[in-house]
């Protein structure tokens, strides 16, 4: 038995109730590993964070203007401009260069990241530094916009990628985050339920959806071939237990958690 006439005070009743969404995007980057599923990079986020403090989350971030004015330049929309904020969010925050045509040297990686810190805007740092995006290496996989009416929300797209051959490796930028792991879905996903790593509800629900599959090209596969539809959750009562839900024809294996276990940022 559900009953949908619950109504979380922290959930908004109607999108004239909702803050206005912050675009934003996240990269999931998979890499091989030696034996068994593959790794995926997350990164731990500070403490003195607003949003998602000490979770571990994908690389990624607000779609900055300057990310709208390359994706413009270049004949794109505002999906365009989220991956591409995918593609820098991922060299600012773990240095590697996922989602460039070329890979760039050592060197010239290091200077595109301090740049890019240092607030230069993307497009001007790819063109100091002779480089050139790929975004077609970017698939996408999800969009996410919560209905929190008291938080800050975010619309974000989240993108699959494969770790670029000979890419350095990744280190975490010290500011925003605080450390990165390698780790498979799964593994994230029994570390959160050990108490050892925090992970907020979308995360939780796309790790799990992500631990399905034994390989990049098999993840790859089931997002394009599985319909895309904004996933804003819902407070619902099930069995006289208050649950937060999402859709259950979009790909993901567990399609509702406890309102109470529910980490929402």
């Amino acid at each position: 038995m559900t009953d949908r006439s619950f109504n979380d005070s922290h959930f908004a009743e109607s999108d004239e109730d909702l803050p206005e969404a912050i675009p934003a995007a996240t990269l999931v980057v998979f890499r091989d590993a030696a034996d068994g599923a593959p790794e995926l990079l997350m990164v731990e986020r500070a403490k003195a964070m607003v949003f998602a403090a000490g979770a571990m989350v994908f690389p990624g971030g607000r779609v900055d203007p300057g990310d709208h004015l390359l994706a413009q330049t270049m004949g794109g929309d505002e999906e365009m401009a989220a991956r591409i904020a995918a593609v820098r969010e991922t060299i600012e925050e773990a240095g590697l260069p996922v989602g460039l045509a070329t890979p760039p040297s050592a060197d010239t990686l290091d200077a595109m990241r301090a740049a890019l810190h240092a607030g230069t805007p993307f497009g001007e740092v790819l063109a100091q530094a002779g480089a050139e995006l790929d975004l077609d290496l970017l698939v996408p996989f999800a969009r996410w916009r919560p209905a929190h009416k008291n938080m800050r929300i975010f619309d974000t797209r989240f993108y699959l990628a494969r770790l670029p051959a000979d890419a350095p490796r990744a280190t975490v930028d010290q500011t925003e985050n605080v450390r990165l792991v390698w780790a498979s879905a799964q593994k994230v996903l029994d570390e959160s339920d050990a108490g050892r790593m925090a992970i907020i509800f979308p995360t939780r629900r796309n790790l799990e959806r992500l631990a399905q599959f034994a390989s990049y090209e098999d993840a790859a596969a089931h997002a394009r071939a599985t319909p895309q539809r904004v996933v804003t959750p819902w407070p619902e009562t099930r069995d006289g237990e208050q649950h937060l839900c999402i859709p259950d024809d979009l790909g993901y294996p567990v399609t509702s958690e406890r309102l109470a276990a529910a980490m929402r940022g």
